[in-house]
């Protein structure tokens, strides 16, 4: 995953924008997302069905990738079958 590359969901209309990339394959509603999507769509796992939200942007537990989404589907992102959680925003210092 080079940063910058945008990769498209093969079972859901999920597209993300890679910000930081890693090795591993990249997922999303369990099938390997793909640089064009595919005429006709692969089957939704319901194990990886929880969703994406447009502007958010997914790590994994170490920090090593990290993703944005660009539009919203019904699967979920993982690496290598281990689900991504949404980045928490930084608070920033008050100004007085």
């Amino acid at each position: 995953m080079k940063p910058g590359s945008k990769l498209k969901s093969a079972v859901c209309d999920t597209e993300v924008m890679v910000i930081r990339g890693s090795e591993g394959v990249l997922e999303c509603g369990g099938a390997p997302m793909v640089d064009e999507k595919p005429a006709d769509a692969g089957e939704l796992n319901p194990d990886f069905a929880e969703g994406t939200q447009m502007g958010k942007r997914y790590v994994d537990e170490a920090g090593t990738v990290e993703l944005l989404c660009v539009k919203a589907g019904k699967g979920s992102l993982s690496l290598s079958g281990v689900a991504l959680t949404t980045k928490e925003a930084k608070s920033l210092p008050s100004s007085d």
